[in-house]
């Protein structure tokens, strides 16, 4: 593994010492709001799917919702993103990659960050409040949940396994905000909510096990603690158990969720096996994607299997497949026309 030089230039620096740091540009408080990582609203479409198939129609203007909703969830986004950077950044500077974020390499002025993110967040609720009621509520507990990860004396981040389960709790919330475009009155089925709870905090827990092993691997856990403190507590065999546990109770909470829903959704078993199964395999590499989840797509493996499941869930959503209805009802294989069982009254 290749030693990163930017560690080695911040290796004397102390917590809050940016005196040798550049002005910052424009295009630097740009930087801080990620607006590249939009990709992760995907997972507002299942959540309208969902309530189209589940609720149908509800009257609301799905268009101008669909294109306000996604504007809200990428303002808010950004606004989440700006307060993780800027208050992680004398921390990030213990991170081989995160050690080259903008706000550990450039001198941001504080009150022009505070005032990116009130932008944003601003921008975010107002384009919510536009969708509907129900979408705007949504929208202000996905930007509470940031400051409850983020910000002491909370700071969620900073404890074992509560960091894992905060973070992933973006995706729910994401399910509810397509949800909500549709049909604000009403919540998904919680055997789905967590699904996705628990499928989010699979992905987390992958990446902090590939950081683990990567950075541990180089520079040793020390190092790993001054960029988060949660690692203090956690061990490759943890963080494995955990991944395992993690991916068990998605499944377990999707297979409620299809045989009370949508039967037709079992034929997207095997591919979310394969997608998990792969992903796990990725975080045992030697500098895994998985340590950044924005890069994923340079695994053709990985698209391919998410790409096919975007495929066979819109299929299915649509398309009755009645016998698939079999599997949702009580069979018993008859042995005896196969085996001779002896009369029960005949005292053998």
């Amino acid at each position: 593994m290749t030693h990163d030089r930017s560690l080695d230039r911040n290796e004397d620096c102390t917590p809050g010492d940016h005196t040798h740091e550049p002005e910052a540009r424009v295009s630097d408080y740009l930087r801080l709001a990620r607006f590249d990582h939009a990709t992760k609203h995907v997972f507002i479409l299942p959540g309208i799917a969902l309530a189209l198939l589940l609720r149908g129609d509800q009257g609301e203007p799905l268009f101008w919702n669909i294109l306000a909703g996604m504007l809200a969830a990428v303002c808010a986004a950004s606004a989440n993103y700006v307060i993780n950077e800027w208050l992680d950044r004398d921390f990030d500077r213990h991170h081989p990659q995160k050690a080259e974020r903008v706000a550990v390499q450039v001198a941001l002025d504080v009150r022009r960050v505070c005032g990116l993110y009130a932008l944003l967040a601003l921008a975010a609720v107002a384009l919510g409040v536009i969708v509907n009621g129900g979408f705007a509520v949504w929208i202000l507990c996905f930007l509470a949940a940031a400051l409850v990860y983020n910000v002491p004396p909370l700071r969620s981040k900073d404890r074992a396994f509560l960091d894992v389960l905060s973070e992933s709790l973006n995706n729910p919330l994401r399910l509810m905000l397509g949800w909500a475009m549709v049909d604000p009155a009403t919540l998904p089925p919680v055997s789905i909510i967590l699904c996705f709870w628990f499928g989010g905090a699979f992905l987390m827990n992958t990446k902090r096990l590939a950081e683990f092993r990567d950075i541990t691997a180089e520079f040793g856990q020390a190092r790993l603690v001054l960029y988060r403190k949660s690692f203090a507590h956690y061990s490759e065999t943890r963080l494995s158990v955990a991944n395992l546990t993690y991916a068990l109770l998605c499944v377990m909470c999707l297979a409620v969720f299809v045989a009370k829903y949508r039967i037709e959704y079992v034929l997207l078993f095997p591919l979310v096996v394969f997608l998990f199964a792969r992903y796990s395999a990725l975080s045992l590499r030697a500098g895994s994607l998985a340590r950044t989840p924005e890069k994923l797509f340079h695994d053709r493996w990985l698209m391919g299997a998410a790409a096919a499941i975007a495929f066979v869930f819109g299929l299915t959503t649509f398309i009755d497949i009645p016998t698939l209805d079999l599997l949702a009802e009580q069979h018993f294989i008859d042995l005896r026309g196969f085996v001779t069982f002896p009369d029960a009254g005949s005292g053998q």
